[in-house]
């Protein structure tokens, strides 16, 4: 009886085991070699492994599959992640749970401040006059 998929353990995320590889890595060889068109995916804040690039690197895969028929629901504070396009976006606050854009979410306005003027946010971080 022949038997197909991976020949060895390792096989199914890319040859090499998680523990040898960062945190990024690991999470990077999951998504590519476990993840699957017509899934559904339960992300809790995947911008924890990953830097600015590889989170862009990641919208890239969840798009791929997304037009394979894959969903996803992702917790994320990035707003990088959260800048996915037609993305539904909800949010956590007195009232419960509620719809917002992306543009009302703390994760962008806070970003936004702090890249605008960066010098002002430390100003105001550590309480040093403007």
């Amino acid at each position: 009886m022949a038997v197909s998929g991976p020949t060895n353990f390792y096989d199914s995320y890319g040859g090499k085991s998680l523990h040898d590889q960062s945190h990024g890595e690991s999470f990077r060889s999951l998504i590519i070699n476990r993840f699957r068109p017509k899934g559904l995916y339960l992300l809790d804040e995947p911008e924890a492994a990953l830097s600015p690039t590889s989170q862009m690197s990641l919208l890239c895969v969840i798009d791929e599959l997304v037009k394979k028929d894959s969903q996803f629901i992702i917790a994320s504070h990035s707003p990088i992640i959260l800048a996915y396009p037609n993305a539904d976006i909800y949010e956590f606050n007195e009232n419960g749970l509620e719809r917002t854009t992306y543009k009302e979410t703390d994760s962008y306005s806070v970003t936004k401040a702090f890249l605008d003027d960066p010098e002002r946010m430390m100003n105001l971080l550590f309480d040093e006059e403007l």
